[in-house]
């Protein structure tokens, strides 16, 4: 299969004025399409030219003869997610079960909010912040580069692109900033909501 660049959830404009337009525009137009055509360049006539995304991520990530298609294709899913990690007029608290799962395992969704925003800020250079599933408890964890969550068996719930692309031009070296706004503006927590209740339902079935 063909790998394909997802079509964004919302305009290029929607996550104003916390992501502008221009950066959208840029980072989905130029660095996430250079990531799906970089996968599709190196899979071709390859062992990977007929398997999923995430089947690559997995097959790849422990060999680093490989490491150049691990992260493109690592970086072409974190994207995928991450835009949908987004939605406008959204961010602040959750509700429903992912929201008593976080007070069960973080106490509040305020210790939960500062652990976040410490674990994306504190990260040095490029890289992610993530809420996860792992063992059964919700978790934070950041990656470098294009690492990934399910490239080590953790279920992705929600993903903050921490790579300089996602927000220089609106907020420059401002990172704390840019989380912040993340977390109370934009984060989805209907998406993140679903990701937990399939996982759930996946682990009962």
């Amino acid at each position: 299969m063909t790998f394909e660049l997802p079509k964004l959830p919302y305009a290029l404009d929607a996550l104003e004025p916390h992501i502008s337009a221009a950066t959208v525009k840029v980072h989905y137009g130029k660095h996430h399409r250079a990531y799906v055509d970089k996968a599709n360049q190196l899979i071709a006539g390859t062992e990977f030219e007929r398997r999923s995304l995430e089947d690559v991520i997995a097959a790849t990530a422990p060999q680093k003869k490989y490491q150049s298609l691990f992260n493109n294709a690592a970086q072409a899913w974190n994207h995928g997610f991450y835009w949908n990690s987004m939605s406008p007029d959204a961010g602040g608290e959750p509700d429903g079960a992912i929201a008593d799962r976080l007070a069960t395992d973080f106490k509040s969704f305020g210790a939960f909010r500062d652990a976040f925003k410490a674990a994306a800020v504190d990260h040095f250079g490029s890289g992610w912040a993530w809420l996860v599933l792992d063992g059964g408890r919700l978790k934070i964890t950041a990656t470098a580069n294009a690492d990934t969550p399910i490239a080590h068996g953790k279920t992705a719930l929600l993903a903050m692109d921490l790579w300089e692309h996602a927000y220089y031009l609106d907020y420059q070296n401002q990172r704390p900033s840019y989380v912040e706004n993340f977390l109370d503006k934009l984060a989805n927590w209907d998406f993140a909501g679903r990701n937990y209740a399939l996982a759930i339902e996946r682990k009962v079935a």
